[in-house]
């Protein structure tokens, strides 16, 4: 007996095919997501012969003689590969590639919504860092670009710092970069609220994972005064034995103040406070921040400090949050990073492309800028635009684009 097909968008309270109370958000990914379409008809023998044999034949031969035809005549330089092991899926974690499906899915129609880049899921039953960059580097002839999503920490570096080496198409993590270039731009608009530049400010940052280290690398690149990052032992300082390779590096890079001990420690006197950790901060350390500090607190559902707390101390607050003004959202970044990346052929995405992005992302707000919105919405449809146009510049003037 076929099963009984249930309406995702029906108005029962219920699921028939299980008695359990309606949920909207199994109805919407009932059958996932997205699909593939065709963008040429095939009506006719004479369609057919085109799209496929036999005249698919000579625009193989072609490609065959001249590799970079496939850019012209394939999807290549219109689709990313969204690439996760499933070890760290938004706030749930290590739950497998499976489980990890709904996330990559709605990565992929992110990109097509905000950036207009075609996307696959593509979820890996490994978590070997070399079997993932094996696998990939196979993969790579079909794609414009590599999204590394969601995949643990300190492996994430060490995957996508290989890729970059054996390939030349942008290899992106954007739980790195797309939060850095968005926490970025949220940060210049908010100096210029209060008449500072990047490098009056010393920060501290709560996490030192794939985020964490990611912003405080970039924000140093950007010219920000100095940064102290935490990890659950406190400062990651020279001083400490205990540190990873990764974190290693990180303490020679930050904390030119040379500050030791706890994150409350670190933010005493502190102009910015960026969490991305989880975790809850006491007001009392947030009341021991500079006067006119900033609070970036960026844990998903819940802010390492609370808004209501927050507004009592900083003069600017952001969340990850969509139900509070200034949300740091990934999406305001990478859909245009790609797609001006993606436009120009780039062979990767560098630094500059970043702060380009970042750079475009604060301009969209412009003279509306105000302590309650130093980061534009994300469907505010400015942004992709502005983003894409910044990248693809960027691009051409590091000598990275290829058209």
């Amino acid at each position: 007996m076929a099963a009984e097909i249930v309406n995702p968008r029906s108005d029962s309270n219920t699921d028939s095919s299980t008695d359990e109370p309606f949920d909207p958000a199994f109805a919407l990914h009932r059958g996932g997501k997205m699909a593939v379409q065709a963008t040429v008809p095939i009506r006719d023998k004479d369609d057919l012969s085109l799209a496929y044999t036999p005249g698919v034949a000579k625009v193989c031969s072609a490609i065959a003689e001249n590799p970079e035809l496939v850019h012209d005549y394939t999807w290549k330089s219109q689709v990313v590969a969204v690439v996760t092991d499933g070890t760290a899926v938004l706030g749930l974690g290590d739950i497998g590639p499976e489980a990890s499906l709904p996330v990559m899915e709605g990565k992929a129609i992110l990109f097509k919504q905000f950036g207009g880049v075609d996307a696959v899921p593509i979820a890996l039953a490994t978590t070997d860092a070399d079997e993932i960059v094996e696998t990939v580097v196979r993969l790579a002839p079909s794609f414009g670009g590599v999204n590394l999503e969601d995949i643990s920490a300190p492996r994430c570096f060490e995957i996508e710092r290989k890729l970059k080496e054996r390939l030349d198409i942008p290899v992106f993590h954007d739980d790195q970069h797309g939060t850095a270039v968005v926490t970025l731009a949220a940060l210049r608009n908010a100096a210029k609220l209060s008449g500072r530049t990047l490098g009056d400010l010393r920060g501290v940052i709560s996490g030192a994972g794939a985020a964490g280290v990611a912003i405080a690398k970039f924000l140093l690149e950007a010219g920000l005064g100095d940064v102290a990052v935490a990890d659950r032992k406190g400062v990651v300082s020279r001083d400490r034995e205990d540190l990873t390779d990764v974190k290693r590096e990180l303490a020679e890079l930050t904390n030119r103040a040379g500050i030791s001990g706890s994150l409350e420690t670190a933010l005493v006197g502190a102009d910015v406070f960026i969490g991305v950790s989880g975790g809850t901060v006491p007001e009392s350390a947030v009341a021991s921040m500079a006067p006119g500090a900033f609070v970036f607190a960026m844990a998903n559902p819940d802010p390492e400090v609370h808004p209501d707390i927050a507004h009592k101390y900083a003069a600017v607050v952001a969340t990850g949050r969509s139900d509070y003004p200034n949300q740091i959202n990934n999406v305001l970044a990478f859909p245009g990073i790609f797609a001006g990346a993606l436009q120009v052929r780039a062979s990767r995405i560098t630094e500059g492309m970043k702060i380009a992005a970042a750079n475009a992302l604060a301009d969209v707000v412009g003279d509306e800028l105000a302590a309650d919105y130093v980061i534009p919405s994300p469907f505010d449809e400015r942004v992709a635009p502005a983003v894409t146009a910044a990248v693809a510049a960027a691009a051409r003037a590091e000598g990275v684009a290829r058209r």
